[in-house]
C-alpha cells in the first residue's frame, strides 16, 4: 500500500523481481506507463539487465488500463476473458523459466483509486485461483495511504482478507508512529502497546507492526488518531 510517494513502492517491486530473475523465475509486469518506467529503472539500477530480459523473453511488461480492457464486461472483471488474457502470458513464461514466475499487478490498485472496489476484490479472487495451482508468486500494489483516511479496518478488511502479507510501508513508518504516539498518548502508549501487538484478525493478511497499530488506533481511539497521524507524517518525513 503506497501513498503519494511511489520511490518505496518501487524499490520493494524492484527487488521482488530482481530477486526472480537471478534465481532463474520469470517475472511479469502489468502496471501503469510511469510505473512501469520507475520499475524497469530500478531492476536497472539493481543490475538485473530488463533489457535483456525482455529479449530473453524473460520478462513480460503489460500495460494495466490495455490488459484490463481485454477482460472487463459492464464493469467487472469476467472470468473466462481474465483467464483467456493472463494464462497464455504465464504459460509462455513458464515454458521459458521452470523455476516459476513473479507476478507484479496494479490493476486492483487502478480499480481502487476509480472507487470500484468489488472489482478490485474480484479481481483479485481470480488471482487467487491462478496461485493456487502453483507455480507463481504475486505482488499487488494499492494506492491506500497508511496514515490517510482511506486506511481503515472498515475501508481495507476485503483487501487485507485477499492476501497472505503486506509490506512494509517503510523502515522509518514504525519510528515515526512510536514517537507521535508518545507525543499525543503519553504514558498511556507503553500501556497500550500490548493490546496493540496483539491486534490480529485470522482473516487478514500478515501485517508489519506499524500498519496494524495504525488499525488498532483508527478501531480503539478514533478521537486520538488524527492527531497521532499528523505527527507521523511530520517525523516521517524529517527522518
Amino acid at each position: 500500500m503506497y501513498g503519494s510517494d511511489p520511490a518505496p513502492l518501487m524499490r520493494s517491486v524492484g527487488r521482488y523481481l530482481a530477486d526472480g530473475l537471478s534465481s532463474g523465475e520469470g517475472a511479469v509486469v502489468i502496471a501503469t506507463e510511469s510505473h512501469r518506467d520507475g520499475i524497469l529503472a530500478e531492476l536497472d539500477m539493481l543490475g538485473a539487465d530488463p533489457a535483456a530480459a525482455l529479449r530473453d523473453g524473460r520478462l513480460v511488461v503489460l500495460d494495466a488500463q490495455e490488459t484490463m480492457a481485454r477482460f472487463i464486461v459492464d464493469g467487472q472483471p469476467d472470468r473466462e476473458l481474465f483467464e483467456a488474457t493472463a494464462r497464455p502470458v504465464l504459460s509462455a513464461l513458464r515454458a521459458r523459466c521452470p523455476a516459476g514466475v513473479r507476478a507484479y499487478g496494479e490493476m486492483v490498485g487502478v480499480l481502487w483509486e476509480a472507487g470500484r472496489f468489488a472489482a478490485a476484490i474480484r479481481l483479485e479472487e481470480f488471482w487467487n485461483t491462478l496461485l493456487d495451482q502453483g507455480g507463481l508468486r504475486l505482488f499487488c500494489a494499492y494506492p491506500i495511504d497508511v496514515c490517510g483516511d482511506g486506511f481503515t479496518p472498515a475501508d481495507v478488511d476485503a483487501v487485507m482478507s485477499s492476501h497472505t502479507h503486506v509490506v512494509p510501508t517503510g523502515a522509518e513508518l514504525e519510528a515515526a508512529l512510536d514517537r507521535a504516539m508518545q507525543d499525543v498518548l503519553g504514558t498511556s502508549a507503553a500501556a497500550l502497546r500490548p493490546l496493540m501487538d496483539a491486534n490480529c484478525r485470522a482473516a487478514w493478511a500478515a501485517l508489519p507492526r506499524a500498519e496494524a497499530t495504525i488499525l488498532w488506533l483508527r478501531d480503539n481511539v478514533p478521537s486520538l488518531t488524527g492527531a497521532i497521524l499528523r505527527r507521523t507524517r511530520e517525523y516521517a518525513h524529517l527522518a
